[in-house]
């Protein structure tokens, strides 16, 4: 347990190293991050920020779409993320990831991880925006009154 952060760092290792698929749902927006390290036929692996579904069965769906020809996973394990996606880099579970994805695909696995990295903390960040401004989806609590 990361004291710091209050996360069971050991048991999202585990996922991140041994799971064949997984879906991250972060708090702060509604994207997920969905890792398949599972090989297809040309040796590709797939890491995307993706939509959010209704259930279990929809993804399996979304899954078959995204990777045609590869057999639907035994599971999918989800996590909960309540930590801005940068956590994840600090907490060193992003570096594992990397790591996973560079033992599978090489450096363009690498760079794939790192895209979808960008990806959600950029959404987090225009997300955060949003709320401090009263963008959509958020109501402002109050206004500063207009000078005169």
């Amino acid at each position: 347990m990361d004291a710091d952060y209050d996360i069971n760092l050991a048991a999202l290792q585990e996922v991140i190293d041994g799971a064949d698929v997984f879906v991250i749902r972060f708090d702060r927006i509604e994207q997920r991050l969905l890792v398949d390290a599972r090989q297809n036929d040309g040796g590709e692996i797939f890491i995307q920020v993706v939509p959010p579904v209704n259930s279990g069965r929809e993804r399996y769906r979304f899954l078959e779409e995204a990777r045609p020809g590869m057999p639907a996973p035994e599971q999918i394990t989800v996590f909960q993320w309540r930590q801005s996606v940068q956590v994840l880099k600090n907490v060193g579970l992003w570096k594992r990831l990397e790591e996973r994805f560079f033992e599978l695909g090489g450096v363009g696995a690498v760079q794939q991880v790192n895209a979808a990295f960008a990806e959600a903390f950029q959404l987090e960040q225009s997300e955060l925006v949003g709320a401090i401004r009263g963008g959509e989806g958020w109501e402002t609590l109050w206004e500063r009154s207009p000078q005169h």
